[in-house]
């Protein structure tokens, strides 16, 4: 089995990524699960066994060395999100606090892009629909897109090396009797919500 337990850096290096591409590297697509475990067993995309032994969170592109030299390119496989278009709605701020009510006690992530809200698909279709459907005016359509899992990352790094897709964390945290937790909202435009 090839291991993979050095990390080298990230593709967007120069010296990364001339490294990667004069050497005969393997490419490793992992899912939003495995990129934040420190061990990882997987294969590669040519079918190699790979264990992964990483003490960090990995991002597409990041580059890592095999104990026999072999540099492995990590590739993050997208998720499902659904995503509420506000570009064209007249939204009541009664209406958004409902809709913003129902999706927290349902502790869905959220990232915000412009004027659009984006939940990663955790549950049925059917089950998300229904709980905004009643709440969203109509002229907010919804839509199904596939985004980095890096989209809904709560720690405000930018993990997407410079695409543009940096995240903002404004957190904050109920007081009271069995409700003492966070519940971020990620600006994928930079802004703060």
């Amino acid at each position: 089995m090839l291991v993979a337990n050095t990390y080298l850096g990230h593709r967007d290096d120069d010296a990364i990524a001339e490294a990667v591409d004069t050497s005969d590297h393997a490419t490793v697509v992992l899912s939003d699960t495995e990129r934040q475990r420190s061990r990882v067993r997987t294969e590669t995309t040519d079918g190699r066994d790979l264990g992964i032994v990483v003490a960090r969170d990995l991002a597409d592109g990041d580059v890592l060395a095999a104990e026999d030299g072999t540099l492995v390119v990590v590739e993050l496989a997208a998720i499902e999100a659904l995503v509420l278009d506000f570009a064209d709605a007249d939204v009541s701020p009664t209406a958004a606090l409902e809709l913003g009510h129902a999706v927290g006690n349902k502790h869905w992530n959220l990232a915000v892009r412009e004027r659009e809200a984006l939940f990663p698909v955790t549950d049925s279709k059917e089950r998300m629909e229904d709980t905004v459907a009643d709440l969203l005016p109509a002229d907010v359509p919804t839509r199904y897109e596939h985004v980095p899992p890096t989209t809904f990352d709560d720690d405000g790094a930018d993990h997407t090396h410079g695409d543009g897709t940096g995240m903002h964390d404004d957190g904050h945290s109920h007081g009271g009797a069995g409700h003492a937790h966070d519940h971020g909202v990620r600006t994928i435009d930079g802004s703060d919500q």
